[in-house]
């Protein structure tokens, strides 16, 4: 099993990677949800590699990661264009992964996945984008959030328990 993840450290250290996330972070400076830094993609990142192990899928690894590191990179348009952020987010994939190593084919089963985060239908298209739309909404710690009260989310997409 490949364990390097010279891909996945190129994806993070790309230029347009960095200005995205930077914006990003700028952008949500005041925000007391939620907030979609690395933290966030590397906890997606690592609960999808969990299911990948416990399911026995052996997803690679770097598609994991990359996915995970991409899914919401697209925030940035949605907030300053109103862009949806998963169509923004495949865009920017396309952009970005060729140059660090990936395979039209991998490139485009990111992209893929990240277009069908948002829905758990939609989610159904793959391995990945099931894990991805999974890991995005285990990832987040509602039980213990400082905003819950003002949160908008439905009572059933919280997570109000400690899994994994």
């Amino acid at each position: 099993m490949k364990t390097s993840m010279e891909r996945v450290q190129k994806l993070y250290m790309h230029p347009l990677f960095q200005e995205r996330t930077a914006l990003l972070k700028e952008a949500e400076k005041e925000r007391v949800f939620c907030r979609h830094t690395m933290e966030h993609f590397l906890d997606v990142a690592r609960l999808m590699y969990i299911y990948d192990l416990e399911e026995g899928s052996r997803l690679d690894k770097e598609l994991i990661y990359a996915a995970a590191l991409l899914h919401d990179i697209g925030r940035c348009e949605q907030i300053f264009h109103g862009t949806p952020h998963h169509t923004a987010g495949a865009e920017t994939a396309g952009v970005l992964l060729p140059p660090c190593g990936f395979s039209p084919r991998e490139t485009e089963q990111i992209q893929e996945a990240i277009v069908c985060h948002r829905s758990e239908e939609l989610s159904k298209s793959s391995l990945l984008a099931r894990y991805l739309f999974r890991a995005d909404k285990q990832s987040r710690c509602c039980f213990c959030c400082p905003a819950a009260e003002q949160c908008n989310w439905p009572e059933e997409k919280k997570n109000n328990h400690i899994q994994y």
